[in-house]
């Protein structure tokens, strides 16, 4: 029988699989008329990967229920995904959320996976990675915005802004969660929200103008 205390990992995997979905979609809709034939074709490519993880994610949260995850079929997201990165209309917007989803699940994963609980078996060390080369490829776009002409510095601000205070409520959730704490699977003091503020507001300061 499957450990109560578990339903809150249950949780978070489904948080970061609606995400992934959502982006997933995005990079495909928003993607394909990117500003160069090179983000397209990159947005492309991550999109796949994206939906990679997100079919991961839910085969995961499935397993920690004790169901069959080989036999889950994905309809859909089960309502965990952010706002803003389900409203995403733009390359902006896309990106904003590509990279600040991303750098929040990383952080969350590599807790989960050094927690080293024996009924929480981590099946994302080829994710971890896939998800380095999509960071190093949204930060740099993020820092092209944060460095362009006109309003598109403070429109991505704005937009980044956006999403990483619903990221930073989800974070903030996690690190709080008395039952991931209590399985010692979060640790009591894992920081995750201010190492997430610090990660974010030094992209914002690679920037020409200042985060408010």
């Amino acid at each position: 029988m499957i450990n109560q205390n578990l339903y809150s990992l249950v949780e978070a995997a489904e948080t970061i699989a609606d995400n992934k979905l959502i982006l997933g979609d995005r990079l495909v809709e928003i993607g394909i008329s990117g500003p160069n034939l090179e983000a397209t074709l990159s947005s492309i490519a991550m999109a796949q990967a994206e939906l990679g993880h997100a079919r991961l994610m839910y085969k995961w949260a499935n397993e920690l229920q004790g169901l069959n995850g080989s036999k889950m079929e994905v309809k859909g997201q089960t309502g965990k995904a952010f706002p803003t990165v389900v409203h995403a209309t733009n390359w902006i917007g896309l990106i904003a959320g590509l990279y600040a989803v991303n750098e929040a699940v990383g952080l969350v994963m590599k807790v989960i996976s050094n927690s080293n609980h024996p009924e929480v078996n981590t099946p994302f060390s080829k994710m971890l990675k896939e998800q380095e080369e999509h960071l190093l490829y949204s930060k740099s776009w993020c820092k092209q915005l944060l460095n362009d002409k006109g309003a598109v510095p403070k429109t991505f601000q704005q937009e980044l802004e956006k999403v990483t205070q619903e990221v930073l409520q989800w974070l903030k959730s996690v690190e709080n969660d008395e039952l991931l704490i209590s399985e010692k699977i979060i640790p009591e003091n894992s920081n995750l929200t201010a190492l997430y503020k610090e990660t974010i507001e030094k992209l914002i300061s690679l920037g020409d103008i200042q985060h408010v």
